[in-house]
């Protein structure tokens, strides 16, 4: 993997959230790649749980100043960044203040989805996309990690087609157990018609329960890895007929040798 360039982008990532499924493998698969000599970035929503004084989070003001519109809304991108400890692993960090300030990651303290999650997901595709961009760092695979994060194949493909950065790009996106019930706002997929995004391939947005996103996620990858032991049988049909590689589930001790021979030989 020396020189490879592999471009993570997760809902969550350790140590700057609590361990998960998602979050340990966003840290583990680049820390893996990062050991092997390739080059590496990271991506996650500043949530405003994140304790950004502990962490070391500073504004990166050269690449913040942008406005992404969201739904006909200018709405301002900051960009942050840290280092994990003893990783030499910067992680940058997509904020904005109507978006990401409260103190809470993807619901409420009675566990209740926030009603704009959908625009959320939204703004951090497109942030992490133009902040790319302005990086000029061309990545030869971007992996997707997270409900949160898996607009940003669709997007990457459809509302960036043209951005010669990423035209050798592949997108690998791993697909987890679900982790919310009933769906986002319905009108995520107006939303997302607003970006001149249309047609049959998003069109089971209409009703964006967290199957149906990662469905959308799938279409717009070039290759998958199954993320938990244990996926919906919906899920495990979808990528059993999508025509894609797919990567069975690996845990944390066996997973590096999998991912290495997967985006080697596999995209």
């Amino acid at each position: 993997m020396k020189e490879k360039k592999i471009l993570y982008v997760s809902s969550e990532v350790i140590p700057y959230l609590p361990e998960t499924e998602i979050s340990s493998m966003a840290f583990e698969a680049p820390k893996m790649i990062n050991k092997q000599g390739g080059q590496i970035r990271i991506f996650m929503p500043k949530y405003g749980n994140i304790n950004e004084r502990r962490h070391q989070l500073h504004e990166v003001i050269r690449l913040s100043g942008i406005n992404l519109v969201i739904n006909d809304v200018d709405m301002p991108l900051i960009i942050k960044v840290a280092s994990i400890p003893k990783e030499r692993i910067q992680v940058y960090f997509i904020d904005n203040e109507e978006y990401f300030k409260r103190k809470a990651t993807l619901t409420d303290e009675k566990g209740n989805l926030f009603s704009d999650n959908d625009e959320r997901a939204i703004f951090f595709a497109k942030g992490v996309i133009e902040t790319v961009k302005k990086l000029n760092w061309s990545p030869d695979i971007i992996h997707v990690h997270g409900w949160l994060a898996s607009l940003l194949p669709l997007y990457l493909k459809e509302y960036y087609k043209d951005e010669p950065l990423f035209s050798e790009s592949k997108v690998v996106t791993s697909i987890y157990k679900q982790s919310f019930d009933n769906s986002l706002n319905k009108e995520m997929l107006n939303k997302i018609g607003f970006d001149n995004i249309e047609g049959t391939s998003v069109k089971t947005l209409e009703n964006p329960t967290y199957t149906n996103i990662m469905k959308v996620a799938i279409d717009y990858s070039d290759g998958l890895i199954i993320g938990s032991k244990e996926v919906s049988e919906d899920l495990k049909q979808y990528l059993d007929n999508c025509n894609k590689p797919v990567l069975e589930f690996h845990d944390q001790d066996t997973f590096a040798e999998a991912y290495t021979n997967f985006y080697t030989n596999q995209l």
